[in-house]
């Protein structure tokens, strides 16, 4: 039998910590007070920002708050990444972090003003989709090998596309053109939807694009696709291969994407934000508005994400030390 003070002692603990969760649970019982802020850290028209307005309507439609997409593009996404590291941390300022803002940045930029896993509370991953090498119809090469050959007959002659220096889109190519030895010259655009409009026009020869940006275009045989980037062929694309079976084995390239909110953002709005975009990414119409895109929904926890974004910190810092990029 327990005597009366040890009895008060754990009552009055009790208390104390039931006083404590209060403010917190509070917190999530409030959230959101009022619209929600989706930085998207490239311009309107590219992957990451038709992955974010799918994604975006269907949490403000969960959270009973609009998501108002905020696109902040420049320097390969580290603009609008900045300005969401910096954000206050209540849960209403969120961005859609990537391969290129998470992963590559860091590893091109000389200098970043924001650290990846230092400054941000991962949530979850919600979709990951592979790059598509396209190219203009005018560029005499129906695949793969007819490309290579052409490029290593007019070395320096023909141009390629990306969406910024530094970004994934130029590292693909120079993934591709370190295996395959083709000398391509590099034009950079401010974004994936600028990047398209230029192959398109014909301004550029080719575009190792993400595949939500450049599909529409060939679908509709606006673009000649000739390459999957993934080591599997794309479901959007079923009869176009893949780099690495078109003789380039263990070519492997694609872009993630997941949502991110401001370092110290309270626990219980990350964990309400976490289950309502995995229910979003795991839901089967919103996984058939990706696959239409030619992206999977994908999730995971934020520990994964952050053994992700180490592990493609080290990958991908190797590719842009072979590119010789350096940015500032």
């Amino acid at each position: 039998m327990q005597t009366k003070p040890k009895m008060k002692a754990l009552f009055a603990g009790v208390i104390t910590s039931a006083v404590l969760a209060l403010p917190m649970t509070t917190v999530a019982q409030t959230y959101p007070t009022k619209p929600i802020r989706l930085i998207v850290a490239f311009p309107a028209g590219g992957s990451t920002d038709i992955i974010a307005r799918l994604v975006g309507q269907r949490l403000g439609e969960k959270l009973g708050q609009q998501v108002i997409v905020d696109n902040r593009g420049g320097a390969g996404g580290t603009i609008g990444t900045e300005i969401a590291a910096k954000a206050t941390p209540d849960g209403h300022t969120l961005t859609m972090g990537t391969t290129s803002t998470h992963v590559i940045a860091p590893a091109a930029y000389a200098k970043v003003n924001y650290d990846p896993v230092k400054d941000f509370e991962p949530i979850t991953l919600v979709a990951s989709t592979p790059y598509l090498l396209v190219l203009h119809p005018g560029v005499k090469a129906n695949n793969l090998k007819e490309f290579v050959a052409l490029a290593k007959s007019q070395p320096g002659k023909m141009n390629y596309a990306s969406a910024g220096t530094g970004s994934t889109t130029q590292l693909a190519m120079e993934m591709l053109k370190g295996a395959a030895g083709v000398d391509i010259v590099h034009v950079p655009y401010n974004g994936n939807g600028p990047a398209g409009a230029a192959t398109l026009g014909g301004q550029v020869q080719a575009l190792f694009g993400s595949m939500p940006a450049v599909l529409p275009h060939a679908q509709a045989g606006r673009l000649r696709p000739i390459a999957v980037g993934t080591s599997r062929r794309s479901p959007a694309l079923p009869n176009v291969p893949t780099v690495a079976e078109s003789g380039y084995p263990g070519f492997e390239v694609s872009l993630w994407l997941g949502f991110f909110a401001p370092k110290g953002t309270p626990k219980p709005i990350l964990t309400r934000l976490q289950k309502e975009l995995t229910d979003i990414a795991n839901n089967a119409e919103m996984k058939a508005q990706f696959e239409k895109n030619g992206a999977s929904g994908v999730t995971n926890t934020p520990a994964e994400m952050n053994t992700l974004m180490k592990t493609e910190l080290e990958k991908y810092g190797k590719v842009v030390k072979a590119a010789g990029i350096s940015l500032k």
